[in-house]
């Protein structure tokens, strides 16, 4: 048990009620803040959790009148903006103020997926070619890119704007979808080589010292053949489709030798973009074994049941402790490493 204080910090809109009803809580828009609301008040912390949105004033209003020890940081965005999360870090780090997560330098590589890329390939952790068409500009595909493709957006996460139409068989197609990723979005498109494989997920926490934790595997075992088995924005967060085509995530069966590859290959990206605190490395594998890392995930999904916290479960560490030790992390790091 512990008397230290803790500013949670989460998006307006996602700030937990103090006693909801219970048959709520698993379909609710904030469980994952409810489950680390809740337990941290279980394990003796002292709470004060603020709504954030485009405004940076609540934050040091109760920095002054609270006096955390630390900041625990639940931000995905700011003014609803995925890619300014690492501001808010940056403004914390300013204030000299310990937070949960990984370091802006980090949250700002990772985020792009195509300078991301980029650093995979300098420290060669294999990586699937690609290319990235500019807003309003009209796809050209080097001759090292082969269909099937998949498009995306280079910087949102969540799987937004992914569905089945994003991976193209053909021009038109690719055309199509590049076209929808800009308008839709309103984002530049990052074309890469589709890899058509198992899709492995791999939790990693720390800052110098790394545990990796074991690797996980998303099943698609209803759909058929005429669909592509990736992670869509309906197969992320709708229950009835998950349910209807038997999605789950659960320990990958591997054996022991290609899981300690696995384990190292996503430690090996964890570094190469220099995070901090703890993420999820996505990756893919193909049926020959050859491993591509997909793209990182820092300050992943927290809730109770979601893939970073079961893959910790299953490797001994029990969700408070898991809190408890996401927060040392925070209070080890300093950001003068970085410098």
């Amino acid at each position: 048990m512990t008397n230290r204080r803790v500013l949670v910090l989460v998006h307006k809109d996602l700030v937990p009620p103090d006693a909801p009803d219970a048959a709520d809580v698993p379909t609710a828009a904030w469980r994952m803040e409810w489950d680390v609301v809740s337990t941290l008040r279980q394990r003796g912390y002292e709470l004060r959790v603020i709504g954030v949105h485009d405004d940076l004033t609540p934050i040091r209003q109760n920095v002054e009148e609270f006096k955390p020890d630390i900041v625990f940081n639940l931000m995905e965005a700011f003014a609803d903006i995925g890619v300014f999360d690492q501001n808010v870090v940056s403004y914390l780090e300013l204030l000299r103020l310990p937070y949960t997560g990984c370091n802006p330098r980090g949250l700002t590589l990772a985020r792009d997926k195509s300078l991301a890329k980029k650093l995979f390939a300098y420290h060669r952790v294999p990586a699937p070619d690609f290319t990235v068409v500019p807003l309003n500009r009209k796809p050209a595909l080097p001759k090292t890119l082969k269909f099937p493709l998949i498009v995306k957006s280079p910087t949102y996460e969540s799987s937004i704007g992914i569905s089945q139409a994003s991976v193209v068989a053909n021009e038109d197609q690719l055309a199509r979808r590049v076209q929808f990723i800009h308008q839709s979005i309103g984002t530049a498109a990052i074309v890469e080589q589709y890899v058509d494989g198992r899709e492995l997920y791999v939790g990693v926490l720390g800052n110098l010292r790394l545990q990796v934790f074991p690797v996980w595997e998303m099943s698609f075992a209803k759909m058929g053949e005429q669909s592509w088995h990736i992670a869509t924005e309906r197969v992320k967060w709708s229950v009835a489709y998950q349910k209807k085509h038997g999605i789950e995530t659960a320990a990958a069966v591997l054996p022991p030798e290609v899981a300690l590859q696995v384990q190292h290959l996503a430690k090996r990206a964890y570094r190469a973009l220099d995070l901090t605190g703890y993420a999820r490395i996505d990756l893919r594998m193909r049926e020959d074994g050859k491993l591509f890392v997909i793209e990182a995930n820092p300050n992943p999904q927290l809730a109770q049941g979601e893939d970073f916290a079961e893959s910790a479960r299953h490797a001994g560490v029990e969700y408070g402790p898991l809190l408890d030790r996401i927060m040392n992390l925070g209070l080890q790091w300093r950001p003068s490493r970085m410098a």
